[in-house]
């Protein structure tokens, strides 16, 4: 367990809570919010569990995890892009995107 892992760890619970606010906030209330703030969290978190994680449902190849780590870091940017906040988009989708490639070139090479 190195940094880069902390710093994954921390980039998806920051993705989720993310998409959680955005659709609370992007979305009146009480209907669609609650059903976008609740669901798109879920969504999220269920494609990570099923395929990403360490201890991932279903077992793909550091391609497919690739994709869902893309679609879950893009979604949580576009989401703060949507919600007016462009620095914090540009910064997740950086940060990520660095931690990523450095995460898939150690993948690559076990």
């Amino acid at each position: 367990m190195g940094p880069n892992d902390i710093l994954r760890f921390l980039l998806e619970i920051f993705a989720f809570v993310s998409l959680g606010l955005w659709g609370f906030l992007a979305f009146p209330l009480p209907w669609p919010g609650i059903a976008f703030g609740i669901g798109a969290p879920v969504l999220a978190i269920l494609a990570w569990a099923l395929f990403r994680s360490p201890k991932a449902v279903f077992r793909v190849d550091v391609f497919g995890k690739a994709l869902v780590e893309v679609a879950t870091f893009s979604a949580a940017a576009l989401a703060w892009w949507d919600l007016g906040q462009p620095i914090v988009a540009v910064a997740l989708a950086v940060v990520a995107a660095v931690s990523g490639i450095i995460n898939g070139l150690k993948e690559l090479a076990a």
